[in-house]
């Protein structure tokens, strides 16, 4: 008897013969999915809240076809133990991460940095990672290649050491209406630097003497630097390493400056919601809380 097995999600289905273009849309649906076929039996993702809706409307969209579709929770197929499919999506998984890891080592052994190829292979990781369903190991090595791409040797990184204390129990101003960046950044402030950090809102950072400017027009205290937006100047600033943190600053930074250059889009939804509060009148206080908890979100979910 297999301890703890793996529940599982079976989707069985038929189409007309005529209906090849629907046939041909299901499949794509189902590779993007990362479900793996049972050899005429049907398709199977491991059971989650997710993927029992995916499934559940292919089958809805389906049956609008004059088609048979049905889902079904399953706890063994066949003979095969939940190891045995487990092995089956890291295979398939695998498949996809090997030509990804190769030419992310030809890239790095080049020492070309295009920006653009780079996010084109970063978007491909991430595609093919929202479908790892059980880490395959070869998922690991190609995020550490994407990694060495933003190390120090590639000058993305600043070797600034970490002035935490310096920066404890202080005010810091910052321009009205908070968008990704400012909102981003004063999470980064309370959550890695300064815990105790009160903010404040200035259209001119005098306002405030005492206070720690940061993305401010006159590019006084922390602002943008370079290609960098605040999120980065603060990251390198204070010397952070968490790599959940790096992750959230390549987001900010294509949701803020809107140039595309690390691929990412996990803020971009943020950003919009940020500007639809600051048209509906949200006080700065209201508009940067709620955005904080918003990011903080994000950060947990990566």
């Amino acid at each position: 008897m297999e301890t703890n097995p793996q529940t599982w999600l079976l989707l069985l289905f038929s189409l007309p013969a005529k209906n090849a273009s629907q046939r041909v849309d299901v499949w794509r649906r189902l590779k993007r999915y990362g479900a793996i076929s049972l050899r005429g039996s049907g398709y199977l993702l491991p059971k989650t809240q997710l993927n029992e809706e995916r499934f559940q409307w292919i089958a809805t969209e389906i049956r609008k076809h004059k088609g048979e579709g049905s889902v079904l929770e399953v706890l063994r197929v066949n003979n095969l133990h939940s190891a045995d499919l487990i092995r089956e999506f890291n295979d398939a998984r695998m498949e996809e991460y090997e030509p990804l890891a190769n030419e992310l080592q030809k890239l790095l052994q080049s020492g070309s940095r295009s920006w653009g190829l780079v996010s084109r292979l970063r978007r491909r990781y991430q595609e093919i990672a929202s479908r790892d369903f059980f880490h395959a190991p070869l998922g690991q090595r190609v995020e550490q290649l994407l990694f060495k791409l933003d190390s120090p040797e590639s000058g993305l990184r600043s070797k600034v050491a970490a002035r935490g204390k310096e920066y404890s129990g202080k005010s810091w101003v910052t321009r009205p209406r908070p968008g990704i960046d400012r909102v981003s950044s004063a999470w980064l402030i309370r959550r890695f630097i300064d815990p105790k950090a009160i903010f404040l809102f200035a259209k001119d950072e005098e306002a405030f003497a005492d206070a720690i400017p940061f993305d401010m027009f006159t590019g006084n205290g922390f602002s943008h630097r370079g290609d960098d937006c605040t999120f980065e100047t603060l990251m390198k600033e204070f010397g952070l390493r968490d790599k959940k943190v790096s992750r959230m600053a390549q987001a900010v930074h294509d949701a803020d400056l809107a140039d595309e250059k690390f691929g990412r889009a996990e803020a971009l939804g943020i950003d919009q919601v940020l500007i639809g509060w600051a048209n509906q009148g949200i006080r700065d206080d209201q508009i940067l809380q709620r955005g904080m908890e918003l990011i903080e979100g994000l950060y947990q979910a990566l």
